[in-house]
């Protein structure tokens, strides 16, 4: 049965978290496409391109939509992760352990991030990106703020991948563990 559990926790860990990590990683750049400028280092100066850099096809928009898309839903399928590893580790006699309680504190606030930070600025530039492509939103926030929401969100995220690669790393070495590893 220990098997089972881990090997459903390793599954949804690399499959929902690795998922959230790419799509939020990749969503600020996409979002300032969307909302008219252009990412830095590509060349292209702000407010040059597309109406709403959004290209003929309007697909920066469409991918920060999906980007957010994917970040929300997965974030609710990697509800799992610590659900299976506090199973696992319930089998193997290991919740006390510091290691399993570390990883479990650092997994809670990159969860809180993730709820907290990360899933709302994407919505803040989403909101951006629709009212500078024409459905103007009486909620949406001035087009200045999309550049340093996308440098906060960049760092947020960022900073939510060092944690979930901080609890890999103690799920690998388990400090104290006596398999040697």
């Amino acid at each position: 049965m220990t098997k089972l559990l881990l090997s459903v926790h390793v599954l949804v860990a690399i499959l929902a978290v690795g998922s959230i990590t790419v799509a939020a990683s990749m969503f600020p750049r996409y979002a300032l496409q969307a909302v008219g400028i252009e990412g830095e280092g590509e060349g292209e100066a702000e407010g040059q391109g597309e109406a709403g850099g959004q290209g003929p096809d309007g697909r920066a928009a469409g991918i920060a939509a999906l980007l957010h898309r994917v970040c929300r839903g997965y974030a609710l399928a990697g509800l799992a992760v610590p659900v299976f590893g506090i199973a696992t580790g319930a089998q193997l006699g290991v919740l006390t352990d510091a290691w399993l309680i570390a990883s479990l504190a650092l997994t809670t606030i990159a969860a809180a991030l993730l709820a907290l930070a990360i899933l709302p600025g994407q919505q803040r530039l989403l909101a951006l990106a629709e009212s500078s492509s024409g459905s103007l939103s009486e909620d949406a926030p001035p087009r200045e703020t999309a550049r340093p929401t996308a440098s906060r969100l960049t760092m947020l995220t960022g900073i939510f991948n060092v944690l979930w690669a901080a609890v890999v790393v103690l799920m690998i070495v388990r400090p104290g563990s006596t398999t040697g590893a």
